[in-house]
């Protein structure tokens, strides 16, 4: 059995699997906020609960925002800021009495899309997160490949590319930086360009679903968001060329952004035809916690 957690800025959900990958065990629960020790008292109980539910010691695997320093073994990076500087994985450990790995939510996203989802077969996976944060990981023969910063994939935090006069000099990002990918593709992204073209807070589903209705703001905005997304997607296709690029989070929800995406990628790529494939989640907000079960092998794998 295998266990997975995926602790999000506002749930946090586990997984038990079996070794064919049928679920056993599935909750979920609201985050802890801004609340360290809830939050790790939070994961240690849905874990001790699906335990004895299935009724042995299964692998634990967590993904959450951000990455574990090599340098100091604390969180850091995360857009959960309160696990920044944070030995989550040894207070887990501790509480648990067993070993856990932890894993950026981007790459547990790669691993399970590559391993059942969307891009089963393929060779290099990108996985982007597109929610309160954005986020990415790549996967390269069902394997995270994740540096030696800890930091490989971050698409979120380097520059939009190709700016316009509008979007100049861009947003701050709680990073410390102006302008990141971060800043134009989050849901508070889409929401702040809907506000300034309309003057009204909607979220992130009801400018969706506001485009959908034709109301003329929610489609411009829509628009706008997928033009940033085709760039962004344009500058890692063209440092890594992926075989396949797996959308997930919430905003990958919205199916408006994939009609033209491909060829609106194609227009800043460099390359004369793009055959990467651009494919929302299998599944969906669960390839997270899904992907941080597989982090540990089943009996009997290397």
């Amino acid at each position: 059995m295998r266990i997975g957690v995926d602790v999000g800025g506002t749930k946090i959900e586990i997984i038990a699997l079996d070794d064919n990958g049928r679920t056993i065990v599935r909750r979920r629960m609201a985050t802890p906020s801004a609340d360290y020790a809830g939050t790790v008292r939070a994961i240690v109980d849905l874990v001790v609960e699906a335990q004895r539910e299935i009724g042995e010691t299964a692998s634990v695997g967590i993904a959450t925002p951000g990455a574990i320093s090599p340098t100091t073994n604390l969180i850091k990076n995360s857009n959960s800021t309160v696990l920044n500087g944070r030995p989550l994985s040894r207070d887990i450990a501790a509480a648990l009495g067993q070993p856990v790995r932890i894993e950026n939510d981007a790459n547990c996203l790669a691993i399970s899309e590559a391993a059942d989802g969307a891009a089963v077969g393929a060779k290099i996976v990108f996985g982007a997160i597109l929610g309160t944060g954005v986020g990415g990981g790549l996967v390269i023969d069902g394997r995270a490949l994740t540096g030696c910063n800890r930091i490989a994939g971050e698409w979120g935090h380097n520059p939009l590319p190709w700016l316009n006069d509008v979007e100049r000099p861009g947003h701050r990002c709680y990073c410390g930086k102006t302008g990141c990918i971060e800043t134009f593709l989050s849901g508070a992204g889409l929401q702040r360009e809907y506000f300034s073209r309309s003057g009204k807070a909607l979220t992130p589903q009801d400018v969706a679903v506001a485009a959908i209705q034709d109301n003329k703001d929610a489609v411009r905005s829509i628009l706008a968001y997928k033009d940033r997304l085709a760039r962004g997607l344009a500058s890692v296709i063209n440092v890594f060329d992926p075989d396949v690029v797996v959308l997930g989070g919430g905003l990958s929800n919205i199916e408006a952004l994939y009609a033209g995406l491909a060829d609106l990628i194609a227009a800043y790529a460099f390359s004369d035809d793009i055959k990467t494939k651009i494919v929302k989640a299998m599944h969906g907000d669960s390839s997270g916690v899904r992907g941080a079960a597989w982090l540990w092998p089943a009996k009997g794998e290397a």
